[in-house]
């Protein structure tokens, strides 16, 4: 089974523009769902968004869709216990996943989140990528490599994102893309893209890693 939800506790060049790579149109709540017999009845090709309580995943999904309340923010970790299908642009969903790693979310909640989530990524011929999100400040814990590792074993793309980037000086970034390649195994190849809610940095950069996907 996979653990992380039952335990209790190269670097990007500068960045110039792009084009926005997907225009939204349309971006709506569709449902929450624990099992698979409740996801939507249309199925399409999904992005997946993960993270520990409390990294920013709402904060993320939010700005990559122009929007400021769709997802709702909370400062309380652990506050998404479903899973949560937004649908963009009548064409593809976006999928928030419950946080790892909170250990004040009730204990049948937090037990129920392994299975719930492990039903979600093994075989879903729908999913096309996770986007596995960390704290830019932070040296990536044991959660977030044992939640790499899973994906990886179930043959899922990875696209790794490090939020609250506007937090850290272009000095310290450096120090923290060595820390959290070496801390997750991300080799030369592996994408590693700095965001910040605040000033959008990334968001184009994530657009463009997803956008042939979908």
């Amino acid at each position: 089974m996979f653990s992380v939800f039952h335990l209790t506790p190269g670097i990007l060049e500068p960045l110039c523009f792009h084009p926005l790579f997907m225009k939204i149109l349309s971006a709506e709540f569709v449902l929450s769902a624990v099992h698979r017999k409740d996801y939507p009845v249309k199925r399409l090709l999904e992005i997946a968004f993960v993270g520990r309580s409390n990294v920013g995943k709402s904060s993320l999904i939010n700005a990559l869709l122009n929007r400021k309340k769709l997802v709702k923010v909370s400062s309380t970790p652990g506050r998404t216990q479903m899973i949560n299908f937004f649908l963009i642009n009548q064409s593809f969903f976006f999928v928030d996943l419950p946080g790892y790693g909170f250990a004040k979310v009730p204990k049948d909640v937090r037990e129920r989140f392994g299975p719930m989530v492990e039903q979600y990524l093994e075989e879903n011929r729908h999913l096309t990528c996770v986007v596995h999100i960390l704290d830019a400040r932070r040296r990536p814990g044991e959660l977030d490599r044992i939640m790499r590792e899973y994906l990886l074993s179930h043959g899922i793309r990875i696209l790794t994102a490090a939020t609250k980037s506007d937090k850290i000086t272009m000095g310290q970034r450096k120090t923290q893309v060595l820390k959290i390649r070496e801390s997750m195994g991300l080799s030369g190849e592996d994408p590693l893209i700095f965001f910040s809610a605040v000033t959008s940095e990334g968001r184009n950069e994530i657009w463009k890693a997803i956008n042939p996907l979908i």
